[in-house]
This record gives C-alpha cells, structure tokens and sequence, in this order.
C-alpha cells in the first residue's frame, strides 16, 4: 500500500469508529425514557444520523420530531421526525425558521412529555432563533469566525443573544423532563458550549460576552447590549445529559487504525487549540526530529485549530494545517501529515482537510502555486486541489472535531 493509501485507510477507520448511532442505543437505554409520549429535537450536523437510531429503539412511542442539520448532511426520509437543512457555519433563514418549528414542538407539553434532545457540533448555527435583529447576528458571528476567536468564545456570546441557547431551550421545554443526547465537538466537553448549550445552567454573563467582543474589536449598538446583558437560565431541574462521542475517541480510533498498518503511534494530545498555521509547522518538526527512526512511526493530534483571516481565498483549518506542514517535510523520506475534520466538511468547503508530503512543495511550485502566498491569502483548498491532495469524504453523519496525523514509513 502507497501512503496515500494508508491516509484513506486511517480516515474511513477512525471516522466508522465515532459514528453515533450505537452511542444513541446506549444513551437511550441508561436513560430510561418511561413515556409513550416522546418528541425528537436533534440539532447538528450529526442530527440526522442521531435521530435515526432514536426512531429505530423508541419507534411508535415518538410523537413527532424535528431535525435540524447542515445542507447536504440528510438522506432518506425519518419515519417520525421532520427533516430541516440549514446555514452553517453562519445561521440563515433557514435556520431560524427550523428552530421555530422546533420550539413550536414543544410549547406547551407537560410533565406527562418526555423531549429527546439529540446534540451535535454544529448546533450553535443550525439551532438559532436570535433576540437581535438577524442581520446583526450574521454580521457579529461573521466577524468572531474571520477573527480567529474559539469556540468557547464565539459560543459564549451566542448563547447570550440568542432565545434557544444558555439553557433557554430547556426552559421553553418545562415541564416536561428533557433528555439530551450529546456528540462534543469541543474540547473538555463542556456541556455550555457545545452547542451553545441549550439545554445546559449556563453560568456566564453580559458582561463576559461583551469582553469578548470587545477583545476582537467588534461593536455594538446600545440596544443589543442591553439585550446581551440579558440573564440566561442558572439552573434547570427538568434535564440530564449524556456524552456519547468527542475527540479523544477519534484520536484513539485513529492510532487503533495506524498500529494496524503497522506504524508505532504516539497520541501527542487531544486538546490541539491554536493557528492552524502553528500546528502545521509543530508537526513537520516532529516529523524532521525522528526521520532517523528505523521503524514506521505515526503522531497523533486531536483537537481544533482557529483561522485568522487576512486573504480571500477558500479553505478551512485542517487544509491550513497540511499546507502549513509542507515546507517543513519537503524532501524527507516517505512522510506524510494529514488532518481532516470528523464531519466530512472543513470550513467553506467540500473537502474534509488535505494532506501533503515530501514532493508537495516540488509539485506545487511546478503549479506556479507558492506556499507562503497561499497561506497568506487563507486559500490552502485551490493550493491542494491543484495537486489532488484534498481529503474528500463527503458527510460523514457524525462530528467529533478534527485529527491530524504525521506519518513516516519505513
């Protein structure tokens, strides 16, 4: 088998592997649902494939359900939930209008109701019903994402603008009991920001999203201050939780799938939080370190990095961590760096992240294509796709952050 190969093997293993439906068979099971009268609201880009194995345990006792995830992430018709496609990674009419539908579901149940909440990254844009005016929330999540802000907080000041979000989901649910099903997509699984936590106490406040907001230079007129000092719920008695799937997962299946190529594998972390252009450099640095080993070798980290947008071009944070690599691998021996994201898309793109290796400076300078310009205007995706070296997997039906993986074969 060629590298490239090994690259395929390793991504369609480790992504099997945090698929959720058995996580969503077990849940349910744990939990207990004791009603005949459940309702499915599954938000997130892995909504979809959770709300299909809840349809195949709980089947009749379901009600009605609505699902919510990203374009092109549903396939065939639920048997009990209705399906809705929207904005992602920025809200649109289609999102605000899905949520409503959702909210609709269940207004005005009552403690005879049981509401199965199936969450999943992605949900802070897909699951949106805004307090402000919708423009300004595009305008203000548009500028946090182009920042280079976290998910923590870019989550933080969505939950405080937003009717769905902080816990108000649950609120609007009560008194009937919600269980909440949860595939993180953030780092510590803290249950707040994933999602923006609409069913979680959140215990942050006004004044902790205007600082963030403040920190990346963004402003506010007075009346969505006001809105964004708003109390969001610090207590909820009416839900449990449960985490089904997250990075360290992925990162695990990922070395299970490069020791059965037979590479030695290292898990470095999985809590990779930085520029996606740093950890593609740390990574070829690793590689350089041990290109004397006399036994294949492979490092492992999972996590996920933030973009800083300065160009105009297209890409998203793992094909900025390949590109970022390529510099620091040319001419090695039969190495390899790859990253991709769990859920088959990376950033604004079709493509899942790229990958690069020892001839990919050599082939994109044969392409006219510099690395330190493309970089520089953020379009890592037409750099790699000039060379086929994006990953594409298409929607993957889960979401579990992203991996990268170095390589060397001997």
């Amino acid at each position: 088998m060629s590298q490239r190969d090994d690259v395929a093997a390793i991504v369609r293993k480790a992504v099997k592997a945090v698929l959720p439906r058995d996580g969503v068979k077990k849940a349910l099971e744990e939990m207990n649902l004791t009603s005949n009268r459940v309702y499915i609201v599954a938000a997130g880009k892995a909504a979809y494939t959770m709300a299909k194995a809840a349809e195949s345990v709980l089947q009749d006792r379901i009600v009605d359900g609505v699902v919510i995830t990203k374009y092109g992430h549903a396939k065939t018709p639920l048997q009990r939930s209705r399906i809705f496609e929207a904005g992602h990674p920025s809200p649109d009419q289609n999102s605000y209008e899905a949520t409503q539908k959702a909210i609709d579901l269940v207004y005005g149940l009552t403690d005879q109701d049981e509401v199965l909440f199936l969450l999943s990254g992605g949900a802070s844009s897909l699951f949106e019903v805004p307090i402000i005016p919708e423009k300004d929330l595009e305008q203000i999540t548009a500028k946090l994402l182009g920042s280079g802000a976290d998910i923590h907080e870019i989550n933080l000041v969505r939950k405080h603008l937003s009717q769905v979000k902080g816990g108000r989901f649950a609120l609007a649910c009560f008194p009937a009991k919600v269980h909440a099903v949860v595939l993180s997509d953030v780092l510590g699984n803290e249950l707040s920001t994933i999602g923006s936590g609409p069913c979680c106490p959140d215990k942050s406040t006004g004044e902790e999203a205007f600082s963030v907001l403040e920190k990346y230079h963004i402003n506010l007129n007075a009346d969505i201050i006001e809105t964004l000092m708003l109390e969001t719920p610090k207590s909820l008695t009416n839900v449990d939780h449960r985490i089904i799937g997250d990075v360290s997962m992925l990162a695990s299946a990922a070395k299970d799938a490069c020791e059965e190529l037979g590479y030695r594998t290292v898990i470095l972390t999985d809590s990779l939080n930085c520029e996606a252009k740093e950890a593609g450099s740390f990574l070829a640095s690793i590689a350089r370190y041990y290109q004397g080993s006399k036994k294949s070798l492979a490092f492992i980290a999972g996590g996920e990095t933030v973009v800083k947008l300065q160009g105009t071009g297209l890409g998203g944070r793992n094909q900025e961590i390949a590109l970022s690599a390529a510099e620091g691998i040319s001419g090695l021996k039969d190495t390899v760096i790859f990253s991709f994201g769990s859920d088959g898309t990376d950033g604004p793109t079709d493509a899942a992240g790229g990958m690069v290796d020892q001839d990919t400076k050599d082939k994109l300078k044969e392409q006219g294509i510099s690395i330190y310009e493309a970089l520089k205007n953020n379009d890592s995706y037409h750099a790699l796709q000039a060379i086929k070296s994006l990953i594409v997997t298409g929607p993957t039906g889960t979401n579990v952050n992203d991996v990268s993986v170095v390589l060397i074969k001997r």
